[in-house]
């Protein structure tokens, strides 16, 4: 598939003008994401302090009918931050939270980071086996639990590494105004901090950059979740790099933040950039694509926080006449796919698209400080994007043993070097961090950073997402790219949307591409033949999906909007695993066909040569 999107030189240069109005963010920005200093206070806690000092009635916060200023959110964390020491917390300690995206949750946070105790930021979804593991996992000192996750918390307290009088409680409702009642067994972290002092404590000036801040976990689309030290430095990073260099918000935005908190772009890329700017912080519980605008225009936002999914969502919602009557001018997030995001900024004016990269554990960074369209943007630390041979399930190397860069235009793994200004913390499992390095790369010696990605290089050290390594399989000796067959498919008029993965059929080498379509309209008046046409017209025939399971419901997706593939992958077109009806390309024939019990047992035989 041709790349239209490769930067020129005379497309860089058509967009300086507009950056070199931002030169001293820019300049500000790209200095504090190179911090080595290990003796200056950094980090959430100071970050916070500044935006304190600066605009302290400004508004911080909002969520539903509450507001809180700078003030009066930086007081309330205050309160929260003496009441943990006063329990024994101290500096390095880890806290496990479980509340969902409100007040309490940012006061806690906040409260945390000023005297440097590393909260591990639980997926609210998580249940059973998978929460266990993950509070265990960072052996917490004390668990914070908001009211909406208590029985899931209850229904494991027994097999919890925490001592009873570690269970503290925040009620779900305004807190500020109501403590609520605590469930037996919990202390009323509320009523605890009524007489704790409100002034900063002076810890915060002894955070430095190695200093942990955050557990964030992996989604755990495959096996269990992996906790992912992010330190101090890291957010501060962030900070300069997002919100002085390329989000640029000023004290008067207002960002719309749907996305969980317990994942790094809203509690990091987010938050951080509302932080730098003293801006304001609009929280909403949990993403509504029928809320979405009617609260965009309430609260008079002007920017918002995506995945790439949450737009598809938006995208997908049927045509208002008002859709581009909103005050946005600049989203911030990852995952756009190149197959709507100009049709999504057109339909509701929205000027810019700051699409970042970047992972939990990672050390490679891209932002979109250019604005230009369909890339993951522009990057100042020293990365590669080298060639993989998917076969072998490792990136080629020469005679003398080194990998080789592809060449612009060309799609290959994506790595990060580790350096001094560039650390890979890696995850509590030492050995996985150790999985996650590739060493001696370009010279004896070097270490960098696998991050999994296929990346193409586009161009003056701009790149553009292909696709996650696990999404991509091998059919008829080629690498097909889930993604980019996703966004083929979802160009077709009648498809909502679709999740593309690699499925075994017996006697044959590698997987044979499946598409779970979800149909905007009737099974009965979809056009197979014209879907076909489609399909052959804008992918070569190896990607084009031998199976299409056909579904009316939105896909399973985790807490952060990915797709959970791997029951999709395991049921295959497996009939007696699905109730979804199944269809199938058959070698030599034109079109789809219904998948019965008896044609699926010809394949599985073999009668069908693919």
């Amino acid at each position: 598939m041709q790349n239209t999107d490769v930067i020129t030189l005379p497309r860089l240069l058509g967009r300086l003008p507009k950056l070199l109005a931002n030169l001293p963010g820019l300049i500000k920005g790209a200095r504090m994401s190179k911090i080595t200093d290990t003796r200056t206070p950094v980090g959430l806690a100071r970050g916070f302090q500044l935006a304190v000092n600066n605009k302290p009635d400004g508004v911080a916060l909002m969520f539903e009918d509450q507001r809180f200023s700078y003030r009066e959110l930086n007081a309330w964390s205050n309160r929260v931050a003496h009441s943990l020491t006063a329990r024994g917390l101290r500096k390095g300690d880890t806290v496990a939270v479980a509340i969902e995206n409100r007040p309490e949750l940012i006061a806690t946070v906040l409260g945390c980071a000023k005297q440097g105790i590393c909260v591990a930021l639980l997926n609210t979804s998580q249940r059973e086996k998978v929460l266990i593991h993950s509070i265990n996992l960072v052996a917490p000192k004390a668990i914070i639990v908001g009211e909406e996750l208590h029985d899931a918390i209850e229904a494991v307290r027994s097999e919890l590494s925490l001592e009873n009088s570690a269970f503290l409680f925040w009620a779900d409702r305004n807190t500020r105004d109501d403590v609520g009642i605590a469930p037996a067994g919990y202390i009323n972290l509320a009523e605890a901090l009524k007489d704790a002092p409100e002034h900063d404590p002076d810890t915060i000036k002894r955070i430095f950059l190695n200093d942990p801040l955050f557990y964030i976990y992996t989604s755990g689309t495959t096996g269990m979740p992996k906790a992912v030290i992010f330190n101090n430095g890291r957010w501060w990073k962030a900070y300069g790099g997002l919100g002085h260099a390329a989000v640029n918000l000023n004290a008067e935005d207002r960002m719309y933040c749907t996305l969980p908190l317990y994942h790094a772009t809203g509690m990091v890329a987010c938050w951080s950039a509302i932080i730098c700017a003293s801006a304001t912080l609009v929280l909403a519980r949990r993403f509504s694509s029928s809320r979405f605008w009617d609260e965009i225009r309430r609260y008079e936002c002007t920017a918002f926080g995506y995945v790439g999914e949450l737009c598809r969502y938006l995208n997908d919602a049927p045509r208002r006449k008002d859709d581009a009557r909103n005050p946005l001018r600049v989203i911030v997030g990852n995952g756009l796919r190149p197959g709507i995001w100009r049709q999504f900024k057109q339909r509701f004016g929205i000027e810019r698209v700051v699409e970042i990269y970047g992972s939990s554990e990672g050390n490679v960074a891209f932002a979109n400080i250019f604005g230009f369209d369909n890339t993951v943007g522009f990057s100042t630390v020293s990365y590669a994007i080298v060639e993989y041979d998917k076969d072998a399930n490792e990136p080629v190397r020469d005679a003398q043993g080194f990998m080789k860069k592809v060449r612009k235009g060309e799609s290959g793994l994506m790595i990060g070097e580790i350096t001094k200004k560039t650390p890979f913390d890696g995850y509590t499992d030492q050995e996985k961090t150790e999985k996650s390095i590739f060493r001696d790369v370009f010279r004896k010696g070097d270490a960098w950073f696998n991050t999994g990605d296929m990346m193409r290089d586009i161009g003056f050290r701009h790149a553009q997402f292909v696709d996650r390594l696990g999404d991509t399989f091998r059919w008829k000796g080629e690498n097909v790219s889930t993604t980019e067959v996703e966004q083929i498919i979802d160009q077709y008029p009648d498809v909502q949307e679709s999740v593309v993965y690699g499925v075994e059929i017996p006697n044959t080498n590698g997987r044979a591409g499946m598409a779970r379509l979800c149909l905007k309209k009737a099974l009965a008046g979809f056009n197979f033949e014209a879907f076909v046409d489609h399909l052959y017209k804008h992918l070569p025939i190896y990607a084009v999906p031998v199976f299409l399971r056909i579904s009316y419901d939105a896909v399973e997706t985790t807490g952060t909007f990915k797709y959970q593939k791997n029951r999709l992958k395991e049921e295959g077109y497996d009939l007696s695993r699905q109730d979804n009806p199944v269809y199938v390309l058959l070698p030599d024939q034109p079109d789809y066909q219904r998948l019965t019990p008896e044609l699926a047992a010809e394949i599985d035989g073999g009668e069908h040569r693919f």
